[in-house]
């Protein structure tokens, strides 16, 4: 795109003022938990990328000191200090101070923007406990301070210089936020996505809490094809190099790159102006249709698809396809407060156009790669075709067997899914358990004998030949592949519970894999959990615990500990008293004085002291060791349970753990088990 050489004040204009931000700060950062505490950082740090899209900045480095005070800094044309010809303060002030302030409205200061609504600089200074803002241009250093985004002085110039670029350096308020403190890997997923969205962009960061400095710096000459190649590091890939095209179609940047692996899942990354869209949009429909459109021609004339056999679907194509589709815009439409999904209804075509003809001339100049490609979804056709008569399979006999199901599904009466909940149970002895000790009315068990198949490295023809998947399809209501349907979801909650081993952890990861990878929507929407049974049950006398891990244990001990000296020391203080009463009374001629020391031995009396003998600790390794009252009372009651709600929040990461722990790929689970194989703890053997 082509570059404005100059950024005056007049590029800024103004749209409203700053005193909603700190009434309700999560209209603008989605709250103040810890995404919301992260995002002051990713706006300070997109508007620095903001610069370097535009063509005027290379670097951006962020450092993390004691205190959470973090310090943005950027080598770009530096904010314009000028008085702003609307607010008539410094311009510098006014994009600090007034909301939907900046250079992302129309004013010349940025054709393209990650930011939608402009707001970052003052929304931050507004959740800030202190911000200091440091201007490098023209030769001189410009400097103002804030607190909770009132300026200290007006804007001044400190000094000479020799660079240009901008250092925010911003403490987020610990009135606004409960919780201050950054999370090092966080950021750095953050910035090595934006890394590979700008090639050619340096980023670094730097965190020196705690008096130990980490650093990491991220820099790609190939941008997105790096990205891709990133993604794919753990899986045996299929055509290489990757394909890539960057391309300006109208008023749009396209950049794609695509890579298949032997994956049977799909992994696509979809970016607008850096910002990602996890719900796609118009960008990713563009991308789909012209791939589809291109591999079935390239198919029919090469003659990779006889006459008779039909064109292969988007299910086909899209099996162990890996891409990243990014798109800079001038007026980015995004549907939703969160940028979730892009709507700019041009951007369809432009992608369409530029991935249709550079994903042919990929295909024509590399025919190896493109019979590999076509081949694979090739295969996927063919197990799509089996799959669908093994599911209608599984349809039919939902049907006409109701839920009599292989795995023994005790469902429960309720039948409003929102009101319902299945347990998800390892074994049949601890099935049985669970199916007496739940509360029939809301609670369905379902036991799954052994370990599930492993979805990762299976197609759903094989899928629907395991009993175990069947009849957890079945009961669950939803259906499976493009017959899933959420919306059909019987139960509210989705609650497996396994033994607290290594076995049970394995099992727990398997249908785990199961979820995400074939009922996703269902783990997005937060349904699917995992029961915490406990480890140990510390007992003393009548007194009873239930543990999750060693420390509690140990802490329980200890007051069981504390308990039983009082108790001997207040048993051992009534013998004393009992002594010096049967002492006095033998020595004493008045009965009054008798009766009196009497009375205080009865105060101190203890009506029992049997349960001194000591504290007893019980490992349970199984659920099936657990009666059902047990079961119930720890593991089950609502009123006492406790259940982990498993979330994705980083859908990246997510894939690659599933990738290395469940692929087919055995050297990166290796390295995986060697660099953690010190810290394991609680291992059965």
């Amino acid at each position: 795109m082509a570059k404005e050489s100059t950024y005056k004040a007049e590029h800024i204009q103004v749209l409203e003022g700053l005193e909603p931000v700190r009434k309700r700060p999560g209209m603008y950062i989605g709250g103040t938990g810890i995404e919301g505490l992260h995002h002051l950082i990713w706006e300070i740090v997109d508007n620095s990328i903001d610069e370097a899209t535009a063509g005027f900045a290379t670097q951006v480095n962020v450092v993390i000191e004691d205190g959470n005070k973090v310090i943005v800094t950027d080598d770009g044309r530096g904010i314009p200090v000028e008085k702003h010809p609307q607010t008539k303060k410094s311009t510098l002030e006014t994009v600090l101070t007034v909301l939907h302030a900046g250079g992302k409205f129309g004013g010349g200061g940025y054709k393209v923007s990650a930011g939608l609504h402009g707001v970052g600089l003052s929304v931050v200074n507004a959740l800030s406990s202190y911000l200091k803002a440091e201007v490098h241009k023209d030769g001189k250093v410009y400097v103002q301070e804030y607190e909770r985004g009132n300026p200290k002085a007006d804007v001044k110039p400190v000094g000479t210089t020799e660079i240009s670029g901008t250092i925010i350096s911003f403490i987020p308020d610990e009135q606004i936020f409960p919780t201050v403190d950054f999370d090092y890997n966080a950021i750095i997923t953050h910035m090595r996505h934006r890394a590979y969205l700008t090639k050619g962009l340096k980023l670094t960061l730097t965190d020196n809490r705690g008096g130990k400095t980490k650093r990491h710096g991220f820099y790609f000459e190939g941008g997105i094809k790096s990205y891709v190649q990133y993604l794919n590091r753990n899986k045996e890939v299929v055509n290489t190099p990757p394909f890539y095209v960057e391309k300006m179609v109208g008023e749009t940047m396209v950049e794609i790159s695509v890579q298949y692996t032997d994956s049977f899942a799909e992994n696509i990354q979809s970016f607008a102006n850096t910002v990602t869209t996890p719900e796609g949009g118009t960008h990713l429909t563009g991308f789909r249709m012209a791939i589809n459109r291109v591999i079935n021609e390239y198919a029919r004339k090469n003659g990779l698809l006889k006459d008779n056999e039909s064109n292969l679907t988007g299910d086909d194509i899209k099996e162990g396809l890996t891409a990243v589709i990014s798109v800079k815009i001038i007026d980015p439409q995004f549907e939703g407060q969160t940028k979730a999904k892009l709507g700019n209804p041009e951007v369809q075509g432009h992608v369409q156009q530029a991935m249709a003809e550079y994903f042919k001339y990929y295909l024509d100049e590399n025919p190896n790669e493109a019979k590999k490609i076509i081949g694979k979804a090739s295969l996927a056709a063919r197990a799509r075709a089996a799959a669908k008569a093994a599911r209608e399979t599984v349809i039919r006999k939902g049907a006409l067997e109701g839920m009599t199901l292989p795995g023994k599904l005790a469902d429960c009466s309720e039948r409003d899914p929102k009101a319902s909940e299945i347990y998800i149970v390892e074994g049949d002895s601890a099935g049985g358990s669970a199916k007496q000790g739940r509360d029939r009315k809301f609670q369905a068990i379902l036991p799954l004998k052994g370990k599930i198949l492993n979805v990762e490295r299976a197609r759903l023809d094989r899928m629907l030949s395991s009993d175990e998947i069947k009849a957890l399809i079945i009961a669950l209501g939803t259906g499976i592949s493009e017959n899933f349907d959420p919306s059909k979801l019987r139960y509210d909650r989705i609650i497996i519970m396994t033994d607290a081993d290594y076995d049970g952890a394995h099992i727990r990861t398997l249908l785990l894999t199961f979820f995400y990878r074939h009922m996703k929507e269902i783990v997005d929407a937060g349904h699917i959990y995992i029961a915490q049974p406990p480890l140990f049950k510390v007992s003393y006398g009548k007194e009873k615990s239930y543990v999750y891990n060693e420390a509690e244990k140990d802490e329980v001990i200890e007051e069981f500990k504390q308990i039983r000296d009082e108790k001997k020391a207040a048993r051992d203080a009534k013998k004393s008293i009992k002594k010096i009463e049967n002492e006095i009374l033998e020595e004493s001629a008045d009965l009054e004085e008798a009766k009196e020391i009497s009375s205080i031995a009865d105060a101190v009396s203890f009506s029992e002291f049997a349960d001194l003998q000591g504290i007893n600790v019980q490992r349970y390794k199984g659920l099936g060791e657990m009666n059902p009252d047990q079961l119930w009372e720890t593991t089950m009651d609502p009123e006492n349970r406790v259940l982990l709600q498993v979330k994705v929040e980083d859908a990246e990461k997510a894939d690659e753990v599933f990738t290395m722990l469940m692929g087919s790929e055995v050297d990166p689970r290796k390295r995986f088990i060697q660099t953690h194989a010190k810290t394991v703890k609680n291992l059965d053997i």
